[in-house]
Order: structure tokens, then C-alpha cells, then sequence
């Protein structure tokens, strides 16, 4: 039978709060518990905060930018620790009875990461070959309403919403660049400064566009505008446009894909780029993860860099 401690615990749904508590411990951060965990900061600090209450006792003070255990919170730990370990040990007993044969993940991305998710995707299908996975590349705002009405597991966005309640997790960068066809006046110059391109015909993507807004964001810097000769929806598009002669544009590196390199392309060596981005999981607060969904989050942020082979890095410009 239970004693009443665990039932305690139990009752107030404290092995939850415990589990954010551990982490932050072990971490000394509310910060890099919360990317462990996948929550965001303010869950973590609302559940060390009722944790707490519930116990009658403060587990952790702040000297300075540090936080430290007090001396309850280090008996804590330490029981935590213990707790932690059996559960763990009975959790590899039954998944390798199970397995991760049994799940379903739904991911959202934007058209940009179509060059990578897939990539990440089938190697960790790989390894879990009975998950049933549907993939959906979407624009950035239709991301946005998906993202509104939670019909998707994750999302990856490179600019995800600032007036949403969500939680992030960084993947990789992502490099913005300045692309021109590789006869440009300016294919072969060093240290163009981006006055330079204010008379340039630019090719966009349409408004609402992630990638347009970093274009605009650039030049907004600056004081300047830019001349925009056209406007399309996909990246490709805007490539053949580029090669067709019609303009330059500011593209994702990614654009470029994985395993080709349009050699009639160049990337102009224009001051203040690349533009670092970074593309992330996104994902509502108070989200209730799946398994599978916290098993790849897990596998992309250990494997990605190595899959991608550092691609984006290695293309000569």
C-alpha cells in the first residue's frame, strides 16, 4: 500500500514538480532546465514556486545572478536523485519490452526547411520505423494559423511568432545571404556595403514571409528600401528568377539544398551578412508533448549538426 507521503505527493501532483525541480538542481538554471524539459521559463519558475508551497519550505536562494540549493533543497536533491534513478530503471525495463514502436508524430515546417526536416525525419524513422509520420510545409503564415489552432505535433519555424505563448528550441542556423547570378556586376567584389544595393531590382517573397522579413529588417537598419522589381511565392521560383537574370534576393543558404550547388549562383560577400538566424521547434505553452514528439526534439538537437555535415558553412562563395 502507499504511505501517506507518496500519497501526498500524489495528491498535490508533485512528481511533476519534482522532476522540474531535479533539473534545475543538477543544471543550476531555470534557463537550461527549461530547454532540457521543453517548457518555457516562467513554467519552470511556477513549478519550483508551488513545489515550495507545497513542501513549506524555500529549496533555492539567489546571491548575485547564481541560484543555490538551501540546505532542505539539497535533502531534496539528493532523495530526487534516488527517486529518479529507480523510475529510470524501471522505464528501460518496460521500453525494451515495448520499444518506440507505437506513435505519431505530425510536423509543420516552413518552406525553407523542406531542404533539412526531411533529411532529420527519415534518419530518425530509421531507428523507429513503426512511427507514423506526417510532414506538412507550409508558408509562414499558415504555419502561424496551424500553430493558432494546434493541429500539428511541432513546428519549425527560422521567425516564429512574437504574439504567441510558445515554447522554442533551437535547431541549427540559419544563415541569410544575398544571392545574385554569378555574371552580377557585383559576383566578385569584397566588403559591399548594402548602400550599394539600394538600386538593385530585388526579387521577394510574398508579404507575411519570414525571409521577407529579414530582408526588410536588414535594410531597415540602415535607413534604406529596397527596390523591390518582384514579387513570388516559392523559393525556387525566386531562384529561376534570379538565374533568368531579373534581380538579386536575400534567401535562406539553405535555399541552395543539401546535395547540389547551383554553380550559376553566387552569394554576394555583402557587409553584415550572412545574417545569423536560427531556425527552432515550436511548440504552444502547455502543450502536452507525446513521447515521440520529446524523442525527436531530442534526436535533432544531438544528431542534426552532424547529419547536415555542416553544409551551409562549406559552400564557397
Amino acid at each position: 500500500m502507499l504511505n501517506s507521503s507518496i500519497k501526498r505527493y500524489l495528491r498535490h501532483g508533485m512528481l511533476p514538480q519534482l522532476a522540474v525541480f531535479e533539473a534545475v538542481a543538477r543544471l543550476s538554471s531555470f534557463t537550461k532546465a527549461a530547454d532540457e524539459l521543453h517548457l518555457a521559463q516562467p513554467t519552470v519558475s511556477a513549478q519550483i514556486k508551488k513545489l515550495a508551497d507545497n513542501l513549506q519550505i524555500p529549496l533555492f536562494e539567489q546571491i548575485g545572478k547564481r541560484i543555490y540549493l538551501t540546505p532542505a533543497g539539497e535533502n531534496l536533491y539528493n532523495g530526487c536523485q534516488l527517486l529518479f534513478t529507480t523510475l529510470s530503471n524501471i522505464e528501460e525495463s518496460l521500453s525494451d519490452l515495448r520499444g518506440l514502436e507505437h506513435g505519431r508524430l505530425r510536423l509543420a515546417v516552413s518552406t525553407t526547411g523542406k531542404y533539412f526536416v526531411p533529411r532529420l525525419l527519415a534518419e530518425f524513422v530509421k531507428l523507429h520505423p513503426a512511427i507514423e509520420v506526417s510532414l506538412q510545409i507550409h508558408n509562414r503564415n499558415t504555419l502561424i494559423d496551424r500553430l493558432s489552432r494546434n493541429e500539428d505535433d511541432l513546428y519549425v519555424f527560422s521567425n516564429p511568432p512574437d504574439d504567441f505563448e510558445i515554447v522554442t528550441q533551437p535547431i541549427l542556423p540559419n544563415p541569410m545571404v544575398v544571392f545574385a547570378r554569378e555574371d552580377h556586376p557585383l559576383a566578385h567584389e569584397k566588403k559591399i556595403s548594402i548602400e550599394q544595393l539600394k538600386n538593385e531590382k530585388f526579387i521577394m517573397r510574398e508579404p507575411g514571409s519570414g525571409t521577407r522579413m529579414v530582408a526588410y529588417e536588414a535594410f531597415d537598419h540602415h535607413g534604406l528600401e529596397p527596390h523591390v522589381q518582384m514579387e513570388l511565392s516559392t523559393n525556387e521560383a525566386i531562384k529561376q528568377a534570379i538565374l533568368a537574370g531579373l534581380g538579386i534576393s536575400i534567401l535562406s543558404q539553405y535555399t541552395l539544398g543539401l546535395d547540389t550547388f547551383e554553380p550559376r549562383l553566387s552569394i554576394l560577400n555583402v557587409q553584415g551578412f550572412p545574417i545569423e538566424k536560427q531556425w527552432q521547434f515550436v511548440y504552444p505553452v502547455g502543450k502536452q508533448t507525446s513521447s515521440v514528439s520529446r524523442a525527436f526534439m531530442d534526436f535533432v538537437r544531438k544528431e542534426a549538426p552532424t547529419l547536415i555535415e555542416d553544409h551551409v558553412g562549406k559552400i564557397e562563395r
